[in-house]
């Protein structure tokens, strides 16, 4: 990670990402249905942000649910996105479901992660090193990315 001399802070980290969702969790959590938002930034430069929807059934985090408002704006390229709990929880990490979820939609995807100086962007791949990697996925199949994620052997299949 490369940091700002002057700020100490990681220049990668897109700051009015971190305020949106920010202000999505402080305008809209409530009680336990809703408790974190997500904001991600797409390709063309917008912002969509998104809260989780807990439920005793495994509702969907925050973050599926911005990729699911993001495809329903025909935003399909997202680039960076975070994670803001309510309560001045400050910046969560994704769960293992969305890493690979956001892994498996935008492979060069990259998550806001840590508080204060230690906020950084990281690329998915980086939270999931040994992730499974569908076989449509995996280099040289039609319509699947260039690339394997690191650690996954080329044209493995489950």
């Amino acid at each position: 990670m490369t940091t700002d001399p002057g700020t100490g802070e990681d220049p990668a980290v897109d700051h009015a990402l971190v305020r949106a969702a920010e202000e999505a969790v402080a305008a809209y959590a409530r009680g336990d249905d809703h408790t974190v938002a997500a904001a991600a930034r797409t390709a063309d430069g917008r912002i969509v942000t998104g809260l989780n929807v807990h439920h005793f059934t495994g509702g969907p985090c925050a973050e599926l649910v911005v990729m699911g408002a993001a495809a329903a704006q025909g935003a399909y390229d997202l680039r960076q996105i975070v994670a803001v709990a309510d309560g001045g929880r400050g910046v969560l990490p994704p769960c293992g479901r969305c890493r690979q979820v956001l892994l498996d939609y935008h492979p060069d995807l990259t998550v806001i992660v840590g508080a204060g100086d230690d906020r950084r962007a990281l690329p998915v791949r980086a939270l999931l090193p040994v992730a499974y990697v569908a076989a449509e996925q995996q280099d040289g199949a039609e319509g699947g990315p260039a690339t394997a994620a690191p650690g996954q052997p080329s044209g493995s299949q489950e």
